[in-house]
């Protein structure tokens, strides 16, 4: 079980999550997309979407550094463990406190706005609840470790074990003592990873970076005056044909 778990499992993750994503890109870039609702309402999207974002934007930086940096990289450049683990949790609990505020208002005005209800589909249902389910895995996970508890230091067991997986020398005994509440944040991630090319959250893989590079869209007014004839309201028909008496 172990081995399946902290080995085959998260190799099967990354399969489904890269083959996915190719077979998506390929036979369904009509279906690449959010299916955004703002048309039926922008008050409260104002604030969630906002909320939600950014916050899944820090929880995502301070996972990659926390689990990809080696702990003697931040301790190399003056950064104690100490300072490191209050910033890590100070930020990523506030991060987290944010993407979850988001996503509940994001999900309330899914189920109270009638036509965004009406647009919002299974795949859209199951994948909220494997959202959730990461985020609040996790804010326990660093509630009951880090503030409820003595504390938990990720980066000598979590971190080695996963980035042993990307080095194809995967080693699941870094994983035998780490608390349970880490073990499953971690294999509900896989699971999110797994159901990602299948959901809209695969529009992350789309971000607007041509938006930085390409040129100005050019808007030319063209004066009315400028014509052979002057302009006639709509509503005043065609003109009439000149008369033939005199």
């Amino acid at each position: 079980m172990s081995t399946f778990l902290w080995v085959i499992f998260p190799y099967l993750s990354l399969a489904v999550l890269i083959g996915g994503t190719v077979w998506r890109h390929r036979y369904d870039k009509f279906g690449w997309t959010t299916r955004s609702s703002q048309l039926y309402e922008t008050a409260l999207l104002r604030w969630a979407s906002p909320m939600f974002h950014f916050g899944v934007l820090f929880v995502l930086i301070g996972h990659v550094g926390g689990l990809l940096v080696p702990k003697w990289w931040t301790e190399a450049v003056g950064i104690t463990e100490h300072a490191y683990h209050l910033m890590a949790v100070f930020v990523g609990t506030v991060a987290g406190l944010c993407t979850l505020i988001g996503m509940a208002l994001l999900i309330a005005r899914r189920r109270l706005t009638g036509p965004v209800f009406a647009a919002t589909t299974k795949n859209d249902k199951a994948m909220y609840v494997v959202l959730a389910a990461v985020i609040v895995l996790g804010l326990w996970a660093t509630v009951k470790a880090n503030i409820a508890g003595g504390g938990y230091d990720y980066r000598e067991t979590v971190s080695p074990w996963l980035r042993s997986l990307f080095v194809l020398q995967p080693d699941a005994a870094l994983m035998t003592a780490v608390p349970a509440t880490f073990k499953i944040h971690v294999i509900a991630a896989f699971v999110l990873f797994a159901c990602w090319p299948f959901t809209r959250l695969v529009h992350a893989f789309s971000a607007p970076l041509g938006y930085l590079t390409r040129p100005y869209v050019v808007y030319r007014y063209r004066d009315p005056s400028g014509g052979l004839r002057a302009s006639r309201p709509g509503w005043e028909g065609p003109p009439k044909a000149p008369s033939t008496r005199r």
